[in-house]
C-alpha cells in the first residue's frame, strides 16, 4: 500500500512540474512519427537500417510526408582489439557511423543535423565461415544500435517542436 501511495505521489509531482513522456500521445507525437519519409540509404547495411527505422516508427514511408529523414551510412570500419604473439587478431571491433538530417517538408526547415556511431566487438577465429558469421552479427547489432540512437534523437527533436 505504501509503495502504491509513493508511486502515485511521484506521478503527481512529475505531472505538476510539466514532465510528460516522450512517447506520450497527448500531443499527437505518435501521428507525427508515422509521418516521416525515410530516404533510401545506400548499401545492404543501409537497407537494414532503413527497415529498422521504418519498423520502429511504423511509417508507411510516403514521399509526401510532413518530415523527411536523410541518412548517410558509412561503410563499417574494423579495428583490431587483441593480438596474439604471432600478430594475428583474435578480437575485433566493427564501428559504423551515420550522419543524418531531419527536415520539415512543409517549410523546408532543417530540424536536426546529427551523427551517431555504434560499435560492436566480435571474436575472430581461424575458421573463415565462423569468422564471417561473427562479423555479420556484429554489423547487424551495430545497425540496430544506430537505429535506436537515430530514433531517440528524432523523437526528442519532434517532441520539443
Amino acid at each position: 500500500m505504501k509503495k502504491l501511495l509513493c508511486l502515485m505521489t511521484c506521478a503527481l509531482c512529475l505531472t505538476a512540474c510539466g514532465w510528460t513522456s516522450m512517447y506520450d500521445s497527448g500531443r499527437q507525437l505518435q501521428g507525427e512519427l508515422r509521418d516521416i519519409y525515410i530516404a533510401p540509404i545506400s548499401g545492404t547495411n543501409g537497407i537494414d537500417l532503413r527497415n529498422a527505422l521504418r519498423g520502429t516508427w511504423g511509417t508507411d514511408n510516403n514521399i509526401s510526408a510532413r518530415y523527411a529523414l536523410t541518412v548517410n551510412l558509412r561503410n563499417p570500419e574494423t579495428i583490431f582489439k587483441a593480438l596474439q604473439i604471432t600478430g594475428d587478431a583474435t578480437w575485433r571491433e566493427v564501428r559504423m557511423t551515420a550522419t543524418y538530417e531531419l527536415r520539415d517538408n512543409e517549410t523546408g526547415e532543417l530540424l536536426l543535423s546529427a551523427f551517431d556511431t555504434a560499435s560492436e566487438s566480435y571474436t575472430f577465429v581461424a575458421d573463415l565461415v565462423a569468422a564471417q558469421a561473427s562479423y555479420n552479427n556484429a554489423v547487424q547489432n551495430a545497425v540496430q544500435v544506430l537505429a535506436r540512437k537515430i530514433e531517440t534523437r528524432v523523437n526528442a527533436r519532434l517532441r520539443t517542436q
